[in-house]
């Protein structure tokens, strides 16, 4: 159904209802599109001049454009309470327990996006604003917390592994922006001053979409949706899918990384 809907690839567990949605939206306005059309068509050459030369005051009499207008209106109902509703509840009510996924805090800023996972313990430290350098440490991670000793932080690089529950924890320094990756079907508004979790399951490698895609250099990339300013356009992250195994080198390897540094400062 993506190809033909204009869709990016799809590569997450949850997007296929969403695909599904907004497939049947589009069958619903594209026979609305051709329905109104033809009506109009029609009332143009129904009450056209040389048919009606005096003009007849009382009007037309059927109603069969009240009972089309209702049954926009019931199909309208079903999209919303029968597709949309459900689906929102499902992602908002049904977020599954942090010790059976994978969380990550990502926070926004002007124009970056920074990322933080807890580490091998599955503890987040404890983050300080006066520890805040953009350049070292912008999120301010306390490396004296024993919780953030094996912390560890990206900038625009989100590493997730696949087929298991990821749960974003969003939020921003600064102003509204929008974390938003098209091909995991999510997209949120990241507010000042709020934690916003959003969570889904990514199900296709970034290795194994590039080969789908057969381009070598794809990469999902996380687009802030929100106008946020003049550097707005250059806010861009990227996400790698890869397998369990490989993210826990990978995670290994970074805990190594910034353990090295940390004794070289």
């Amino acid at each position: 159904m993506t190809e033909w809907m204009g869709l990016p690839a799809l590569a997450a567990a949850n997007g296929a209802q969403i695909d599904g949605l907004i497939g049947w939206t589009h069958v619903f306005m594209f026979v609305l599109f051709v329905g109104w059309g033809g009506f109009f068509a029609y009332c143009l050459v129904r009450f056209r001049k040389s048919r009606n030369p005096t003009a007849d005051y009382a009007g037309v009499r059927s109603h069969t454009s009240s009972y089309l207008e209702v049954a926009v209106a019931v199909i309208e109902a079903v999209l919303l309470l029968g597709f949309s509703i459900p689906i929102w509840a499902a992602r908002v009510d049904h977020i599954p327990p942090e010790n059976q996924a994978l969380v990550v805090q990502v926070t926004g800023e002007q124009f970056a996006w920074n990322v933080h996972y807890a580490g091998p313990d599955g503890k987040f430290g404890r983050t300080d604003i006066t520890m805040i350098d953009l350049q070292s440490n912008p999120l301010g991670v306390d490396r004296s917390d024993p919780d953030a000793k094996d912390d560890v932080t990206t900038v625009n690089q989100l590493y997730l592994p696949v087929n298991r529950p990821i749960i974003v924890k969003l939020r921003s320094k600064d102003v509204i922006h929008s974390f938003g990756v098209p091909e995991f079907r999510v997209k949120q508004d990241v507010v000042p001053g709020l934690t916003i979790p959003i969570w889904f399951i990514p199900n296709v490698t970034t290795a194994e979409m590039r080969a789908r895609t057969r381009n070598d250099e794809f990469q999902y990339e996380i687009a802030c949706a929100q106008l946020c300013g003049l550097g707005h356009a250059h806010m861009r992250g990227f996400v790698t899918v890869v397998s369990a195994d490989d993210f826990t080198k990978w995670l290994d390897d970074k805990v190594k990384e910034q353990s090295e540094s940390s004794v070289f400062q």
